[in-house]
């Protein structure tokens, strides 16, 4: 593993157990929640094992947190903009949206298009 690797997953592991001790949630729960081993769940905590991609949508969810929020993304953001708390609510919604198969993202795509040509009229 390369030494940026490393540390992206040192970091990641690191917010994971952070989020999961602050919700009260054992290693043993969360790990049976992802359909892991707990010792895998630990590795990861640990950064020593890199996360799969697969597992970061149920991780998110069982965190109660944002997938970017998982790899440390809103913090960059975060410092970038210099604003904190919460997330706006549009940010919230178009994340809501991206979960949505692509069919129904596509339609609510149209529906936006077509109410910003209007509002431009």
């Amino acid at each position: 593993m390369a030494v940026t690797d490393k540390a992206f997953y040192q970091q990641l592991g690191r917010r994971v157990a952070e989020r999961r001790k602050a919700l009260g949630i054992t290693q043993v729960e969360l790990a049976k929640t992802l359909g892991i081993a707990q010792q895998t769940l630990a590795h990861y905590e640990g950064g020593t094992l890199r996360v799969a991609v697969a597992l970061l949508s149920p991780l998110s969810l069982a965190l109660k947190i944002s997938i970017d929020e998982v790899i440390g993304e809103t913090q960059k953001a975060e410092k970038a903009s210099g604003k904190r708390g919460p997330a706006p609510k549009i940010q919230q919604q178009l994340e809501r949206v991206n979960a949505l198969p692509k069919a129904r993202q596509r339609v609510i795509a149209e529906v936006l298009d077509s109410m910003l040509a209007q509002a431009r009229d």
